[in-house]
């Protein structure tokens, strides 16, 4: 156990002026024949004392000790007369190393402390670095959760921008139709108007219940997409079959529109479900029918890709895309410019939110592609294994 400072300090200088004196008392008796036999006592007292009380009690070691050897063991014994030249050298030399001694582990001591300091301080350095961490630790914790926070927040935000576009667009999209279904149904009607207005405001009524009825369905497959909750029956389907299934579809509701695509390409099976992809090609095929001039043809590639993908590509010759509507297109209620001067019936703007969704529930990816004038989307399907 180490003394206090200044306990050690007080020790030292008791050592300093007792310890020559006991060592004296203790070797006075003994009898040397050569008197650097006990020298070396008194020098390893000096060296001792350098080392725990510092330079100043070790010459006072050194120098008690010179006077006690000069006047207990040099002769003459008893007086500190020196009698021969060899005992003066002999003691100067002995004062010397002992100065060295003292010097040299006065010097060792203050290394020592030195070393205990800066241990001392590096222990404290190490502590408040280890608070730093620890306070750089919590107020990262805190930075992450403020960010969660702001993130949540930014989340609940978007979701509440994205919930009142949505009431907005349904209500704006549910007005026009029940606006005509109500005018044409609770409007006077007399004799003078004749069949033919009463044929006029029953189809009127029954195109706009056909849009509704589009809304809604296409509303519900949306909500089932963005739930999660999609089921799929996934069988090898091929690809000839449901374009030509589409492409009368379309032929039902535009008769005139030209479809061009090639049987013998098409001839690849895709892993799907029948009805969904159907649903696809459908809203494709109906967009591109929506944006296109009268007289045009709708172009439809079918290549098998690398990686077991095949690549459905509908393009038309209408006016395209506009720039500010790519980032959104894939969105709900997207629409274009062009779409407001069709003559043909407006679409729920749902349509291609409705295909993202649907193409990657079967594992592949849409895109609207750049270039080459028009319109031209291109989606990806997985090959069934068994396909030719």
């Amino acid at each position: 156990m180490r003394l206090p400072r200044r306990a050690g300090d007080v020790a030292a200088w008791l050592a300093a002026m007792l310890g020559p004196v006991l060592i004296t008392a203790l070797l006075v008796p003994v009898r040397v024949s050569e008197q650097r036999d006990y020298v070396f006592i008194y020098l390893g007292l000096v060296a001792v004392l350098g080392v725990l009380g510092g330079l100043w009690p070790a010459l006072v070691a050194s120098s008690l000790s010179f006077l006690l050897v000069d006047y207990f063991f040099v002769p003459p014994v008893g007086t500190f007369t020196i009698a021969g030249e060899q005992d003066v050298v002999n003691l100067v030399a002995f004062v010397t190393t002992a100065g060295l001694v003292g010097l040299l582990a006065s010097q060792r001591r203050k290394a020592l402390l030195s070393a205990e300091a800066l241990g001392r301080d590096l222990r404290q350095t190490n502590s408040e670095l280890a608070r730093l961490n620890k306070e750089q630790a919590v107020a990262a914790q805190a930075a992450l959760n403020l960010a969660r926070s702001q993130e949540q927040i930014r989340a609940l935000q978007e979701v509440d921008r994205s919930r009142r576009e949505l009431l907005a667009n349904v209500s704006h999209e549910l007005r026009t139709p029940l606006s005509t279904i109500l005018t044409e149904s609770t409007s006077p009607f007399t004799e003078a108007d004749g069949s033919a207005e009463l044929q006029r405001r029953l189809l009127a009524i029954t195109d706009q219940a056909h849009r509704l009825k589009a809304l809604v369905d296409d509303m519900l497959d949306l909500a089932v997409i963005e739930a999660g909750a999609l089921e799929l029956q996934f069988q090898p389907v091929r690809l000839a079959d449901a374009l030509q299934a589409a492409v009368e579809r379309l032929h039902s509701k535009s008769p005139q529109r030209r479809v061009d695509w090639n049987e013998q390409s098409a001839a690849l099976d895709v892993l799907a479900d029948w009805s969904r992809l159907l649903q696809v090609l459908d809203n494709l095929l109906a967009n591109a029918d929506r944006f296109a001039p009268p007289g045009t043809t709708i172009e439809v590639q079918v290549e098998a890709e690398g990686g077991g993908l095949v690549s459905v590509r509908v393009r038309d010759h209408g006016p395209g895309v506009a720039s500010e509507l790519r980032g959104r297109l894939f969105e709900r209620f997207a629409r274009g410019p062009g779409e407001k001067g069709s003559t043909e019936p407006a679409g729920t703007g749902l349509g291609l939110a409705i295909v993202r969704g649907l193409v990657e529930a079967h594992a592949g990816s849409v895109m609207l592609e750049e270039g080459g004038g028009g319109a031209s989307f291109r989606f990806t399907l997985p090959r069934a294994e068994d396909g030719p």
